[in-house]
């Protein structure tokens, strides 16, 4: 009963004017930055993280916003996936399989509508069980000390690559650069300044909102300048919507595979480093060995496989938040973009989050349930405008993410040099995206470097300098178990997975060609 009365204070903090216009605005522009191909959710909220501190919202009003955009964002990856055989992100890669056949046999607005409905039930059942999950995981962290959360920092950072990485060493070296860039600034112990150069403004440490914004957005700007593309891949191509409400026996059918998956989805957010591109891939690969065992349907059309990786895709989303709230490890790299406005705000997550700062919690809670049934209502009757947005061409875009990103970030901080940080961190941002190196380990180990540092120094302190203090509990021994475990799985299976995925995807799309 404590559960319901705390989401009833929730959904008394949510359900203000203000708050409600900015979960409406959230799930429009994520939807728009979804629907946009390559940009995604990490993209889309990090682009409007300026936005929400430059409107001078609070930590509930600044929070309700940006997860309004990951959910939206989730939502519109499916619109360029059906229409264009292009994925918005690549948790909608699984989408392209049976949405695009669907869209050229005239069913697009009948797909499009599913796979609203789909994210719907998805994102629906995973916001319950972050309920009913995540006090639970609070109650577990309670029992860490010091050398229990160095073992959980290095288990975020071990498992970041997920299930299907193809290169590990590649998300080691990403870890290690953001372990390195967390030392910049003085240290907290001895007072000495660490890789600062001289340079005062680095006294404080590298702003990681700066980082972000460099990293994800300008990086994006600077892609489009090398390659120039000046139109948009929807131009010049036909977009028949056709019917736009799928009939009821078309839903009643799908609606066991989007139970199922939505289950499976949520599990796959949950776990640290696996995120919704395998919440995807393990839906639709599941559902097809339950119902069509011959490959007879699948990657033809089915409209089950449509429902399938979009349900689990939004519960990998719902998921993810899970152990960031909880544990204040993300689950997800959108969720490693919210976890540092978190920080920014000065609120730690964490097992304390939900005693300190029940109404940031709860409040939040409360605005996903309200999101998605604004994302329902907004995503099925204005598709046609969603499908239009498709026709911009980067030419216009990318000005308008660079304006946001410079006014943005000088509205922060108001220092010419942060802009000169942020421009830095983008052409990094660039160089790393051309060589495949994952960015979201650099943002996690500017973030949780200082802490995963602190810890370890507290562990090693109260046990006289042994470091086997940090393998001494069960607790750890299981953390660092996982993690190992975690970090050698991708190197047997996640090239094999990585290449279902796009195997299946350049296979089944070839077909339906």
């Amino acid at each position: 009963m404590e559960t319901f009365a705390n989401l009833a204070d929730g959904f008394a903090i949510a359900l203000t004017w203000q708050n409600l216009g900015l979960a409406l605005l959230g799930c429009f522009l994520g939807t728009v930055m979804g629907a946009l191909p390559g940009l995604g959710p990490s993209n889309g909220v990090a682009i409007l993280i300026p936005l929400a501190f430059t409107l001078g919202l609070g930590a509930t009003p600044s929070l309700i916003l940006l997860t309004s955009v990951y959910y939206g964002a989730m939502y519109g990856g499916r619109i360029s996936s059906i229409l264009l055989n292009i994925p918005g992100d690549e948790p909608a890669m699984m989408t392209c399989l049976d949405g695009h056949p669907m869209a050229q046999k005239g069913l697009a607005g009948e797909a499009l509508s599913l796979s609203g409905i789909a994210s719907f039930i998805g994102a629906f059942l995973a916001t319950w069980g972050l309920i009913l999950l995540a006090p639970q995981l609070v109650k577990i962290a309670l029992l860490f000390g010091p050398a229990e959360y160095f073992a959980l920092f290095a288990l975020a950072f071990m498992t970041l690559g997920g299930v299907s990485s193809t290169n590990q060493a590649k998300s080691a070296f990403a870890a290690a650069l953001g372990l390195g860039l967390a030392m910049v600034g003085v240290d907290s112990q001895t007072g000495v300044p660490r890789f600062t150069f001289g340079e005062v403004h680095l006294y404080d440490g590298l702003d990681f909102l700066v980082a972000i914004v460099g990293l994800f957005a300008l990086s994006e700007v600077f892609i489009f300048l090398e390659t120039r593309h000046g139109g948009s891949d929807a131009q010049g191509r036909k977009m028949e919507i056709g019917r736009l409400y799928p009939p009821m026996s078309m839903v009643k059918q799908c609606m066991p595979t989007m139970l199922r998956t939505s289950f499976l989805g949520f599990l796959a957010g949950v776990l640290p480093g696996a995120g919704a591109s395998l919440g995807s891939f393990i839906s639709y690969s599941m559902e097809k060995r339950l119902v069509d065992k011959e490959g007879k349907t699948f990657g033809k059309g089915d409209p089950r496989g449509v429902a399938a990786p979009e349900a689990g895709n939004n519960a990998a989303a719902g998921g993810a938040l899970v152990p960031m709230l909880a544990l204040g490890v993300p689950g997800s790299g959108t969720t490693a973009v919210l976890l540092a406005v978190l920080l920014a705000l000065n609120i730690t997550p964490g097992p304390l989050l939900f005693t300190q700062n029940p109404d940031v919690v709860w409040g939040l809670i409360a605005a996903l349930f309200i999101a998605n049934f604004m994302l329902l209502a907004m995503n099925i009757p204005m598709v046609g405008l969603f499908t239009r947005l498709l026709l911009i061409p980067p030419r216009i875009l990318m000005p308008i993410v660079a304006m946001v990103s410079f006014v943005g970030i000088y509205g922060i901080s108001g220092s010419s040099f942060d802009l000169m940080v942020m421009i830095g961190f983008g052409i990094m941002g660039w160089g790393l995206r051309k060589m495949d190196v994952p960015l979201v380990p650099i943002i996690l180990g500017t973030l949780l470097g200082n802490s995963m540092e602190n810890n370890l120094r507290r562990a090693i302190t109260i046990d006289n300098g042994n470091w086997g203090t940090l393998i001494d509990s069960p607790l750890s021994l299981t953390l660092w178990a996982v993690a190992i475990i975690g970090f050698i799985l991708p190197l047997v299976f996640g090239r094999r997975v990585k290449a279902q995925m796009h195997e299946r995807r350049d296979e089944e799309g070839s077909i339906s060609d």
